[in-house]
């Protein structure tokens, strides 16, 4: 599972990592805290070129009777989403990435839980697989939200849980972009755990458990 996460470049490094210059987001501001319900950015591919914008974090299918269905859908088990009405439609066609630097997780061990931080280890963007969706209300406000893939957990992962996000390659994240890539086969292949010899984790505030914090403070070291 995933759950919060964290993306705190400027708008200029994250228009500069997914070479762009179309954005609709005008409000931007770093997530310490990211979590479900909320806007987050995310970019697609319109078919010439890549657009970052923000999507609502919690799924709502175009064919959903009503939009209470988000919460419920933060995350789509990559081995499961040919399965799911919710998703089946839209690997297809409806392909993002959440950019990210930082994602958090839940240690089990005595006494409670510890909270951590997972990031590549050196520390740069990285891109997790997802998938968005369009709903219309009937009075044709439109609500775009989306999904975050998950995998089995690489070995640093399996420690603390036995999910993780995809995190995509910089080779997959172009083909998993492509507005004009519509081979399903191909691109279920592209969702597997990444490598843990790239990435690190450690712990962090207690304080992260709470949606309504969100700060600077909560990715230091514990």
């Amino acid at each position: 599972m995933c759950g919060r996460y964290t993306i705190t470049v400027t708008m200029d490094e994250l228009m500069l990592r997914y070479f762009t210059n179309d954005t609709t987001i005008v409000h931007y501001a770093p997530k310490y805290n990211a979590a479900p319900m909320q806007y987050i950015p995310a970019v697609i591919h319109n078919g010439k070129h890549n657009k970052l914008g923000e999507l609502r974090w919690g799924l709502v299918p175009s064919w959903a009777k009503d939009d209470k269905s988000g919460s419920k859908m933060i995350n789509a088990r990559a081995e499961s989403l040919l399965e799911k009405a919710s998703f089946k439609n839209l690997v297809s066609s409806r392909r993002c990435v959440i950019p990210a630097d930082g994602f958090y997780d839940w240690k089990p061990q005595e006494g409670g839980k510890q909270p951590l931080r997972i990031t590549l280890r050196d520390g740069k963007l990285f891109s997790m697989a997802g998938l968005y969706d369009i709903w219309m209300d009937q009075s044709g406000n439109k609500l775009s939200t989306c999904t975050i893939i998950t995998t089995e957990s690489n070995s640093l992962m399996a420690e603390i849980h036995d999910r993780m996000p995809v995190i995509l390659t910089p080779e997959a994240e172009t083909a998993w972009l492509d507005r004009h890539n519509h081979d399903v086969p191909t691109l279920m292949k592209l969702l597997r755990p990444y490598d843990s010899e790239h990435m690190r984790a450690y712990p962090v505030s207690p304080a992260v458990g709470n949606v309504r914090n969100d700060y600077k403070e909560l990715i230091k070291e514990a």
